[in-house]
């Protein structure tokens, strides 16, 4: 049984070879078009890759349902806008924790922190560089900048890492990392506004 945003498909899961054969076939279907995948469950378990390709390794004889869910693109970018701030103060509050802990030479505690706030930050991006190439967004040379500064600050913080220069690290986090963080504040409110925007044209 393959079933998309509560209803049944009719088709078999028997006719595909494994798990990546039946998204494919559900993504190309019209009433998919503009629309985001949230949620995929298989055998009402959640299903997500560990790696590329993953969905190709599980057997359709290992399948006896297969759900999708999804959301329209207008409505995830209105919900993932608002979910950007909370986002943000988490990687402020983050960048916060990994100086302090550094500055007290909890170097374990500060480096696994800092690994979270890598993994944030990097989301963090992807999620706006989805939003840009899928709307048109009127200040895209506002947001351009401030995505490649965040993108240049996570290759520096790397770099630090390796030399294991903890006091330079702290140094990255409070003086650079958290005031690139905040001033996305005001840049969040606008491309919230562009995206209703788009979805009123």
């Amino acid at each position: 049984m393959i079933i998309v945003d509560g209803q049944n498909t009719g088709m078999k899961v028997g006719n595909f070879a494994n798990l990546e054969e039946i998204l494919v076939k559900m993504m190309e279907e019209e009433n998919m078009n503009n629309r985001i995948v949230t949620d995929v469950l298989v055998n009402d378990e959640a299903f997500s890759e560990l790696y590329p390709h993953q969905a190709e390794d599980i057997d359709a004889s290992d399948i006896q349902k297969v759900e999708i869910r999804s959301v329209s693109i207008e409505q995830m970018a209105g919900d993932v806008t608002s979910e950007l701030y909370k986002v943000i103060t988490l990687m402020v509050n983050g960048g916060k924790r990994v100086a302090s802990e550094l500055r007290r030479a909890e170097i374990g505690e500060g480096l696994e922190i800092m690994q979270d706030v890598i993994d944030v930050t990097r989301h963090f991006l992807g999620i706006v560089a989805i939003l840009r190439s899928e709307f048109s967004i009127a200040r895209d040379s506002e947001l351009l900048p401030m995505t490649a500064k965040l993108g240049d600050l996570l290759e520096e913080m790397s770099e630090i890492m390796e030399q294991e220069d903890w006091i330079l690290l702290s140094d990255l986090m409070e003086y650079e990392f958290l005031p690139a963080c905040e001033s996305w504040n005001a840049v969040l409110g606008n491309l919230a506004e562009d995206i209703a925007q788009f979805k009123a044209a």
